[in-house]
């Protein structure tokens, strides 16, 4: 661990979006996981959503993800009902990016608030169930032949507008992070091996000093 590379992680999670989330309805291709997980992690999301009935599917195909999972915590679901409602408990609008004649321009949409946005699989897009239990749908207007974009493509552009309104407002300069989770973070993300191995043994993490090294080895 340098100095240098402490306080990028330090800034990274200064940066963080709690209130700022993706669920994914059935997205299984490895490059798509990929494509998505490391979008997010650009915008200063820490924890995405994940809809299959196999959650070996998706941990296999997260191997194919380049590492860019290390720094996104994919949560794995069976229902995206039980996803949804959790979220809106919390105060979070549903947004489903879809191509019905409902949906509006995804730039009319308010990111500013706690958001969670539905993408859908790259064949079936998103569950009926999960277009009755949404606030709104949103598009990308298309000019061209397509009607859509590839999943993990449409995923950075709304992801990008969202980051837009919340710089605008403010919400990247300072730490949104509860105390708690942003300690438990920094040294997971400083010393993943050593956070594995505490995880595996039941044991808390060794604490750090002001420039990021173990104070008491373990």
């Amino acid at each position: 661990m340098t100095p240098e590379r402490f306080q990028k992680i330090k800034d990274v999670l200064n940066k963080r979006q709690p209130d700022l989330t993706i669920i994914m309805d059935n997205v299984h291709k490895p490059h798509n996981l990929a494509a998505i997980i490391r979008s997010s992690d650009s915008v200063g999301i820490g924890d995405i959503h994940g809809i299959s009935s196999n959650e070996r599917k998706v941990g296999t195909n997260l191997k194919s993800a380049g590492g860019s999972n290390h720094w996104v915590h994919l949560h794995i679901h069976k229902s995206i009902l039980t996803v949804i409602s959790n979220l809106k408990s919390a105060g979070f609008c549903i947004y489903a990016a879809n191509t019905s004649e409902r949906a509006k321009d995804y730039r009319s949409v308010k990111y500013t608030e706690p958001t969670a946005l539905i993408l859908g699989a790259e064949l079936d897009g998103i569950s009926p169930k999960a277009l009755k239990n949404i606030d709104d749908e949103i598009m990308i207007p298309m000019d061209g032949m397509v009607a859509s974009l590839n999943v993990s493509v449409a995923a950075a552009v709304i992801l990008f507008e969202a980051q837009r309104q919340r710089k605008e407002a403010g919400l990247y300069q300072k730490n949104r992070l509860d105390h708690n989770t942003y300690d438990k973070l920094l040294f997971e993300f400083s010393y993943p091996d050593v956070a594995k191995r505490c995880q595996e043994s039941g044991l808390s993490y060794p604490a750090m000093d002001k420039e990021g090294y173990i104070k008491n080895k373990i």
